[in-house]
């Protein structure tokens, strides 16, 4: 899409027809794009008229709080829409897929949110940010399997007749294996457990140690 980003497309020369906003909420960053709602489907992902793209921080309500979440979402979507001359009463739909959005529940309460945010008859769509991992390999036809493994991890399908299914996903708590939180979780574990004698030592303190810029384990605490 870097060839379409702020302004180059075609599509940007006029947002007649009002626009779309899609954004990709994670735990990291966030990203919203702005195209415009007059747009045949695209071939390929290259295709896409891109008007704008805004990049924020971490949006999972899990992990800054609800405010904070909330915050960042409305600060990358009225970026996106500045970048793309245009603002909140030319929007017809938007798209919210985030990290931390695993329940109905969550869904209705961003869904409260949002609808404050954008006057008239606008659509509004909350899920998780792995449907929009999937929808992004399949060109929107939401059919597959994905496998996300990044600040968490979360495995979610959707078979041709629409069924569901998700595994992981809940959190650095409750779930979150083989994400780079898991693993990283892991490494300091092991250093701790090396320095309190419960475990093998291992090359991981000095480079943890050094890395961190601390002199003792002790110090992984603060």
């Amino acid at each position: 899409m870097g060839s379409y980003e702020n302004g180059d497309s075609p599509a940007a020369a006029s947002c007649e027809g009002g626009v779309i906003l899609g954004v990709d909420g994670g735990t990291t960053s966030t990203v919203c794009v702005c195209l415009p709602a007059a747009m045949p489907p695209p071939e390929a992902p290259g295709a896409v008229p891109v008007l704008s793209r805004a990049i924020a921080g971490c949006s999972n309500r899990n992990s800054v709080g609800e405010s904070a979440a909330l915050e960042t979402l409305e600060q990358v979507m009225a970026q996106a829409l500045t970048m793309a001359s245009t603002d909140h009463s030319n929007v017809v739909a938007v798209c919210l897929s985030v990290s931390g959005v695993n329940h109905p529940s969550d869904q209705q309460k961003m869904l409260d949110w949002i609808r404050n945010l954008f006057p008239g008859d606008a659509k509004f769509y909350v899920e998780n940010d792995a449907v929009a991992a999937l929808a992004s390999g399949t060109m929107g036809k939401l059919h597959g399997c994905v496998l996300i493994a990044g600040t968490g991890s979360i495995a979610y399908g959707v078979t041709e007749d629409g069924k569901l299914a998700r595994a992981a996903g809940a959190g650095p708590v409750l779930g979150d294996w083989g994400s780079g939180y898991g693993i990283a979780a892991q490494a300091l574990t092991a250093v701790v457990k090396a320095h309190d004698g419960r475990g093998p030592q291992t090359n991981l303190t000095g480079a943890i140690i050094r890395k961190l810029e601390i002199s003792s384990p002790d110090e992984l605490i603060g």
